[in-house]
């Protein structure tokens, strides 16, 4: 039973997610690898915690997915849940309760409160329940009761049944983690983290690097490499330097003129797929001009798109997006893209008619926040708004600031991308629902019940893709009616790697997985 559900909720139709778009293969089956050295990955953002509970970007779990390991885990190209701490699960038939089995030889790095024992259902039970009551970003949900009923047996009940679940497992926020090293760290344990992962942390430096170094206790297999070191390079000129001059081994969000500067050079890789990630503008939709339906209508026929999309992104690393689902989801619906492109802009006169009939004849003053890696497409953005008397100041930000402004709805409209896993829930819910109010993904306080009421039928009442594929293109219909989003492009998942890096699998949703049952990343002699 457990395999047929998982077929069904996870949809085996997205093989072709990962699917090279351009540039040499980065599969390197061929050379020679070594044990040790140090892989060096450029992040083009900072991070603000390596506390799983507490980690709102794709930046922070890239490095948390070597410390941590999480109960399952998707397989490479992401169209099935497999196996990790736990060995296998079982599914009642009301879809109510999971049995899993776990592993009963995973041991915690050695920390400063234990010094590497046996991980149990226990610990297991206590990470789970720490996210459901703390995480900042609502990683789990819908749980009513955990038991560990003995050390290598859990179960978990469900108030309902969620055909999402297993999924949402999978989350670098609901990694296991030794209560001891918690508790004893307490706040700091953000920057002292110890999980069951490949590697173990060593050393943050902030805004500049993080350094973790190998776990030779890991229950999966020896890792290769002595050390890893992550980077934080955030602008996209510096991290293309950095790899063609051999500072960095992986560059992470290839973007702009390096995309041809590193398909040309004979030692570095180009991995270039279809992603599943988006780039979006969000309102305020409690305060300020942007809560009013006519001025977000305004300011989508403002937006010319293809200018947009080919002024950022001038070497096909994006294509113009309509819905906040990527194209690569299964949940994605042509037929409400494509309303949403015959209703859109630019048109100016329009545009303008419309900021008149909302009392904004002569325009407004706004905030727009961003990190940098945003800035180019906030001031293609702001230029466009100009034309219609909307005066855009950019705020650019770090990603603390960023996320904290942001969650609080203290932004009046903000830039920023969402990657997830391909069901849809892990877009629309994060972001729509209004149970997310406070939380990163619903930053811009988005509320309409009957979006709740679809969100939650869609996962609650069937596990069958086609039903629930029609549930979200109805609940499409009356998001994008209501304008909380302008979504701008679908982003590509692009890597630069040197060609000293071997078994680097890049997946679609931009994770970086260094150790797994398929993997073992290395550097050649």
């Amino acid at each position: 039973m457990k395999k047929n559900l998982v077929k069904s909720l996870l949809l085996g139709c997205l093989i072709f997610v990962l699917a090279a778009c351009g540039g040499k293969s980065s599969d390197k089956t061929t050379t020679k690898s070594s044990d040790g050295g140090e892989l060096r990955i450029a992040l083009s953002s900072s991070i603000a915690t390596l506390d799983p509970i507490s980690y709102t970007a794709v930046y922070e779990s890239n490095i948390m997915r070597s410390i941590f390991d999480t109960l399952v885990t998707y397989n490479d190209d992401l169209t099935e849940i497999v196996p990790s701490l736990a060995t296998s699960w079982k599914v009642s038939d009301d879809m109510k309760t999971y049995t899993f089995e776990l592993r009963d030889d995973v041991k915690f790095q050695a920390g400063k409160y234990q010094d590497g024992r046996l991980m149990t259902a226990t610990d297991v039970k206590y990470s789970l329940e720490r996210s459901l009551n703390e995480s900042s970003m609502n990683r789990i949900r819908n749980v009513k009761k955990i038991t560990a009923t003995s050390d290598t047996e859990l179960t978990i009940e469900l108030e309902t049944p969620y055909a999402a679940f297993l999924a949402m497992l999978t989350d670098t926020g609901n990694a296991i983690v030794p209560k001891e090293e918690v508790e004893g760290w307490g706040d700091e344990f953000a920057q002292h983290p110890v999980g069951t992962g490949p590697y173990a942390f060593s050393k943050w430096v902030t805004d500049d690097y993080v350094k973790l170094v190998k776990n030779d206790d890991y229950w999966q297999a020896k890792p290769k490499l002595d050390s890893v070191k992550f980077t934080f390079i955030t602008d996209t000129n510096m991290m293309g330097n950095a790899l063609q001059s051999g500072d960095i081994d992986i560059a992470t969000n290839i973007s702009g003129q390096n995309v041809k500067l590193i398909k040309k050079n004979k030692s570095l890789t180009l991995s270039q797929s279809d992603g599943l990630s988006i780039g979006y503008l969000a309102f305020n939709m409690k305060s300020g001009p942007t809560k009013e339906l006519k001025v977000r209508q305004a300011m989508s026929l403002a937006l010319d798109r293809t200018e947009l999309v080919n002024g950022v992104y001038k070497y096909g690393e994006a294509t113009e997006a309509y819905l906040p689902l990527p194209k690569a989801s299964w949940g994605y619906s042509k037929e409400v893209a494509q309303t949403v492109k015959d209703s859109s802009g630019p048109d100016i006169s329009a545009a303008k008619a419309l900021l008149k009939e909302a009392g904004y004849s002569d325009g407004f003053d706004i905030d727009l926040y961003v990190t940098e890696a945003r800035v180019a497409a906030a001031t293609i953005f702001q230029a466009q708004m100009e034309k219609i008397g909307i005066n855009v100041s950019i705020k650019s930000v770090e990603w603390g600031t960023f996320s904290d402004t942001v969650a609080s709805g203290k932004a009046s409209m903000y830039i920023m991308g969402w990657s997830w896993y391909p069901d849809p829930d892990f877009f629309l819910y994060q972001m729509l629902d209004s149970n997310q109010i406070g939380a990163l993904g619903n930053g811009g306080g988005y509320s309409n019940p009957k979006v709740d009421a679809l969100l939650a039928q869609a996962t609650s009442e069937t596990s069958d893709q086609t039903k629930r594929t029609q549930i979200y293109e109805e609940a499409l219909q009356l998001i994008t009616a209501d304008i909380p989003h302008l979504d701008l492009y679908d982003q590509d998942i692009i890597f630069g790697l040197s060609d000293k890096v071997t078994g680097f699998k890049p997946r679609a949703d931009g994770t970086i997985v260094l150790v797994s049952d398929t993997t073992n990343v290395g550097l050649t002699e």
